[in-house]
């Protein structure tokens, strides 16, 4: 039963983001009023609005301001106006994105609860792939930002910035009483707010994308000689390393998804089924039962240890042949895939 009383809404900008509030939608958020916000106008293609009770585009104040003179200020107004339409009277709100110190969001923490003659508000944290992995403290710079940003209160009583100190996303804020997390995912927020979501992939073969039988593996391709990283000489032996490891693994039920920069399908196998989904490679993924996912150095290995369960490998193949900008471009990204949980082979 949906309690009227309770309105949960989402400032996405990320597949992740999208995912992880579906996810806490049905696992904590469940009766609420489900409200969906993008600010990402690639992200048109993920979102489902039969799987919320609203949902609304939210251009960017910076990128996207309002013709005409003082345009980002007049947008942010049309923005509150926009999303307090959406969310309506309510007892209670809770408010979700990955960051609270920017302008786009962070004024919706007082003007939205007024609006909606909100009587309680919550902030809460969405997951935000590596980049949750660690604090981000406020400079005094970004802090003395804060307190010129909450000027704009005398021009507009609404936009009433909401200053604090410690991490930029805000888990250390008083309006914040909830950090998510993916599992298996380091990071450094108090212990008591966090919250661990459950694997963000569903597979129930939703929007037409059918589920897996088990044991089918997906290779993410991507341009390795073509982009300079890998010298012609090492591609075969590494397009044979990938296929042989598929095989120990008795997985000959095999997707290729092709980069749209490499038409020379560099780690292709004629085993393989060349895949051009219709939908975002994203959304495929999370709903596409795969049994391992394997590439390179590709971000979609990243995204793919965030989603699926660790009982699914997420494998990069190639490192000690690959080419870097430098040796901190090699370690940090070393780093990263490690900390998600990426096996390098």
């Amino acid at each position: 039963m949906q309690d009227p009383g309770t309105v949960a809404v989402y400032f996405v900008a990320s597949p992740l983001q999208y995912l992880a509030a579906r996810r806490i939608a049905l696992d904590f958020e469940r009766g609420a009023r489900q409200v969906l916000v993008w600010y990402k106008p690639g992200l048109k293609g993920i979102v489902d609005p039969a799987q919320w009770d609203a949902c609304a585009y939210l251009p960017w104040p910076r990128w996207e301001p309002a013709p005409g003179f003082f345009g980002r200020h007049r947008q942010l107004r049309r923005n509150v106006d926009l999303v307090a339409g959406l969310v309506g009277k309510c007892e209670r709100l809770l408010l979700h994105s990955a960051v609270f110190d920017t302008e786009a969001i962070n004024y919706f923490l007082r003007a939205l609860p007024e609006r909606a003659g909100a009587r309680e508000m919550h902030a809460r944290i969405l997951p935000d792939g590596l980049i949750s992995i660690r604090r981000y403290p406020l400079s005094w710079t970004r802090r003395a930002l804060q307190y010129v940003r909450r000027l704009r209160r005398l021009f507009a009583p609404e936009l009433s910035y909401w200053c604090f100190p410690g991490d930029r996303i805000g888990s250390d804020a008083p309006f914040c009483d909830r950090i998510y997390v993916v599992p298996g995912l380091p990071h450094e927020y108090p212990v008591g707010k966090v919250r661990t979501l459950a694997a963000l992939a569903e597979f129930s073969g939703a929007d037409g994308v059918p589920a897996g039988s088990g044991r089918r593996a997906l290779v993410v391709g991507q341009p390795l000689v073509g982009a300079g990283l890998l010298a012609p000489a090492d591609l075969a032996p590494l397009a044979g390393r990938v296929r042989d490891w598929l095989a120990a693994q008795r997985l000959d039920d095999v997707d290729y998804k092709p980069h749209p920069k490499d038409p020379a399908h560099e780690l292709y196998h004629p085993d393989y089924r060349v895949i051009e989904p219709s939908h975002p490679l994203e959304l495929h993924l999370a709903h596409t039962q795969y049994a391992a996912v394997v590439g390179v150095r590709s971000s979609v290995l990243l995204f793919a240890r965030q989603i699926y369960p660790r009982s699914v490998p997420v494998v990069s193949f190639g490192w000690t042949n690959l080419k870097f900008k430098s040796p901190d471009e090699e370690r940090d990204m070393r780093r990263a895939f490690e900390q998600c949980g990426v096996v390098l082979q």
